[in-house]
C-alpha cells in the first residue's frame, strides 16, 4: 500500500528487486518518457565507502528495499556526464568507471547513504531475505512453504516473516501473490491471455478464487481491468 512519486527532480535507490506497478503520467510523441537505471555493484559500493572512510553497516538491521530522495546538483551533473557518453563511445572506456565511482560517491554523501551502504555488504539479515526474495521470484507459481524456506536460510519462521517484513513491507505470502497477480496481469495484456488461463498459468486452480484476488489488488476483474488499461493506453497523449 505504499506509493512514491519519482520525476525528475528525485533518484530511487532499490536494494532488492520488489513486486511493483508503476504508472506513467507524463509522456508523449514530442516529449518521451525517458529512464535512466544504474546497477550498483556491490564491490565498487564497498571500495567507495572504504575510501570515503564510511564503513558498511555492521548487525542485524534491515532496510526498506525501496525510497526516493531529491536529485541535488552535483548528483544530477555526474548522471548527465555519463549519458554523455554516449555519445562518445571512444572516451566511455576510460571515463565512465570513473564517472560510476563519482555517482556512487554522491549517493553515500546523500540522504540514502545508509541504505546504500547494504548493498556492499548485504549486512546481517538483508542479504538472506535477498537470497530468498530471489527463490520466490524464481518459483512464484509454485505453492510456498514458509517452513521450508525459513530453515534453508537458517532463520526461525517468526524471525523470517519480522525481517521479510521490514525490508519489502510485505509478509512472504502477499510477496508471492503480488509477483502471480502482476504477472497474470502481463499476461493478459502481452500475449492476450484470457482470465482463467493467465491464472492458472501463474498458479491459480480456482477461476473465482484468482478473480477475487485480483480484484481485491487492482480494484477490477481481471478482463475488466485489462480492458481499462488498454483503453487508458490509447487515450494517452501521442498514441
Amino acid at each position: 500500500d505504499r506509493r512514491y512519486r519519482y520525476d525528475p527532480a528525485q533518484y530511487l535507490i532499490a536494494t532488492i528487486e520488489l513486486p511493483i506497478a508503476s504508472w506513467i503520467v507524463e509522456a508523449s510523441q514530442e516529449r518521451p518518457y525517458l529512464g535512466l537505471v544504474l546497477a550498483l555493484d556491490p564491490a565498487l559500493v564497498g571500495s567507495v565507502l572504504v575510501e570515503a572512510g564510511h564503513p558498511a553497516p555492521r548487525g542485524p538491521s534491515a532496510v526498506t528495499a525501496v525510497d526516493v530522495s531529491p536529485l541535488d546538483a552535483r548528483l544530477l551533473d555526474a548522471v548527465v556526464r555519463l549519458v554523455r557518453l554516449l555519445d562518445w563511445p571512444a572516451d566511455a572506456r576510460f571515463l565512465a568507471p570513473l564517472l560510476k565511482r563519482e555517482i556512487v560517491y554522491r549517493l553515500l554523501m546523500g540522504e540514502q547513504g545508509g541504505r546504500l551502504g547494504h548493498i556492499a555488504g548485504m549486512s546481517g539479515s538483508t542479504h538472506r531475505i535477498a537470497e530468498a526474495v530471489g527463490r520466490l521470484r524464481k518459483g512464484f507459481d509454485r505453492p510456498l512453504r514458509i517452513e521450508d524456506v525459513a530453515g534453508e536460510l537458517g532463520m526461525s519462521v517468526s524471525g523470517f516473516h519480522h525481517h521479510f517484513k521490514a525490508v519489502t513491507a510485505m509478509s512472504p505470502l502477499q510477496f508471492q501473490k503480488q509477483l502471480r497477480l502482476q504477472e497474470a496481469r502481463r499476461l493478459m495484456l502481452g500475449e492476450h491471455l484470457d482470465a482463467a488461463s493467465a491464472g492458472y498459468r501463474v498458479g491459480y486452480d480456482d477461476a473465482s478464487h484468482f478473480s477475487r484476488e485480483y480484484k481485491r489488488l487492482f480494484g477490477a476483474p481481471p478482463l475488466r481491468d485489462a480492458q481499462r488499461l488498454r483503453e487508458a493506453a490509447w487515450a494517452s497523449p501521442g498514441m
